[in-house]
């Protein structure tokens, strides 16, 4: 129960950096979101979808189930790139997603549905052996994504 509640806070940690990212990015324009500046090789939007195909793939590949989204997965997960701009309505269902999949994940975890997880060791050299310690990586994993979605902004929509 300790360590549920310990990955619970964790989650509570994301959802707090998720709704920073949203307030962070809400005045920007469809195009301003799926801009890829000179020097990156992805853009805003990507960035937010690949913290919810991150989440999947560490929580849920890793634990040996089903992936709640494959195509989103697929489409945001780690070696992808922007293929294409998204929609006012795909990205309205992609900043829904950043909340609605942490409640998802919130409930698999009481429901125990991600405790066979196999064990692996980050690009970052961080060994992870449980679902908890996946949960406990995610803060770290969004931050790094919060930086780039920072560094993103100051280039397409410098403030004056």
């Amino acid at each position: 129960m300790t360590q549920q509640l310990i990955s619970h806070n964790h989650i509570e940690n994301i959802r707090l950096t998720r709704e920073f990212l949203l307030s962070l990015t809400k005045d920007l324009s469809t195009s301003q979101l799926n801009t890829i500046p000179p020097g990156f090789n992805n853009n805003i939007i990507w960035n937010i979808g690949h913290l919810v195909a991150s989440q999947y793939g560490i929580c849920y590949l890793r634990s040996n189930n089903i992936l709640p989204d494959q195509k989103l997965f697929d489409e945001f997960k780690v070696g992808s790139k922007p293929e294409r701009d998204r929609t006012d309505q795909e990205i309205m269902d992609i900043k829904e997603l950043l909340f609605t999949s942490l409640t998802e994940l919130k409930a698999d975890l009481d429901a125990e549905k991600l405790d066979n997880y196999t064990p692996w060791t980050t690009r970052h050299n961080v060994n992870i052996k449980n679902i908890q310690d996946a949960i406990a990586f995610l803060p770290y994993h969004e931050g790094m994504h919060a930086g780039y979605i920072m560094a993103l902004k100051r280039v397409i929509a410098p403030t004056g």
